[in-house]
């Protein structure tokens, strides 16, 4: 920022706090996140006791307190949509005027955070789950392969809508975005140790129990040889309706494969979801055309994690587990 004029009403009272704190202007410009000349301005505007020029505003305190209302009625309407109900409230403001007010007032438009959506059962027995591991070792949890299925696409520019919240919000109920447990497809199956990936499996077709298991006998159980080699170890899925077949109890049972009990809806638990959004990440840049060019650059993403990023993740479980706690079983967002 060039001009004292652009700097928020926030991003002033932020600069008058930290000067009476005592903080250098290149201090203050670099925590406000405007340049040491706009802090300078205006910190010799506030001594000389001038006001800002030009046109006096057309809004009134009142007017704001409307906007503010309904921003917060509905946070995830655009711009427009905001607009057009502040003047059907009887204001008379441009679309511009409106996004400039809402920034004024230190709202900024993010991608909402997401959150699982848990009911109480559910959060009781995360709770349960939670306590019950709060005392593993990183040790422990590098003995577990942790599962996944996850749907990738084409095109990954729509993030879906977006959210307007203020600095420190992040968290708010009302500016979140819950996830629904089963998305309309699931094309990869991958599994993941503390020290490394296993091969990946793109899934044809709906996934039952027989499908499952296959996947299981034929990448699965390569993956164990690959990152455990002849050690023993605890194999992680969810409660999908396809691993929690009695069929597939008995698949596990008769290859004496033991099983970490998990809670329901919970990704924000398995760092293997964070794996996958790391995947996705890197092939932002990417632009296949068809379902072959997509599967060879996700294989040859996958082959590009590193060994650090893996147990970085892993070693992640500890935290999980005290935030699980510290939220009562209510989910983290991931």
């Amino acid at each position: 920022m060039g001009k004292t004029a652009d700097l928020t009403t926030v991003q002033k009272m932020t600069i008058d706090t930290l000067k009476k704190e005592g903080k250098t202007q290149k201090v203050i410009a670099k925590e406000v996140g405007c340049s040491q000349s706009s802090v300078s301005k205006h910190i010799n505007r506030e001594a000389k006791g001038r006001k800002r020029c030009g046109r006096k505003e057309c809004t009134s305190k009142r007017d704001k307190r409307a906007l503010e209302r309904i921003v917060k009625q509905n946070r995830f309407k655009n711009v427009g949509e905001i607009h057009k109900e502040w003047t059907v409230a009887g204001v008379s403001a441009s679309r511009s005027t409106t996004h400039r007010r809402m920034q004024d007032m230190g709202f900024s438009c993010r991608i909402p955070r997401v959150k699982p959506l848990l009911n109480k059962r559910q959060r009781q027995k995360r709770l349960a789950w939670a306590q019950d591991k709060k005392d593993w070792t990183a040790a422990e949890w590098s003995k577990v392969m942790f599962s996944d299925e996850s749907k990738f696409c084409i095109s990954f520019g729509n993030q879906g809508p977006r959210v307007w919240r203020k600095t420190g919000e992040a968290q708010n109920p009302r500016c979140l975005k819950s996830s629904v447990k089963f998305p309309q497809s699931v094309m990869v199956w991958g599994a993941m140790s503390s020290a490394a990936v296993g091969p990946l499996c793109f899934l044809r077709s709906r996934v039952n129990a027989a499908v499952y298991q296959e996947v299981l006998e034929h990448f699965m159980l390569p993956a164990a040889d690959q990152l455990y080699g002849g050690d023993d170890f605890i194999f992680q899925h969810d409660l999908a309706p396809a691993h929690s077949a009695k069929s597939t109890s008995t698949w596990f049972k008769d290859h004496g494969i033991p099983l970490l009990d998990w809670p329901a809806n919970s990704p924000d638990l398995n760092p293997i979801e964070n794996l996958w959004g790391i995947v996705k990440r890197k092939m932002r840049d990417a632009r296949p055309n068809n379902a072959e060019e997509l599967k060879a650059t996700i294989k040859a993403t996958w082959a590009l994690i590193t060994p650090e990023e893996c147990n970085r993740l892993v070693d992640s479980m500890p935290r999980r587990i005290a935030a699980a706690i510290q939220a009562k079983g209510a989910a983290t967002e991931y």
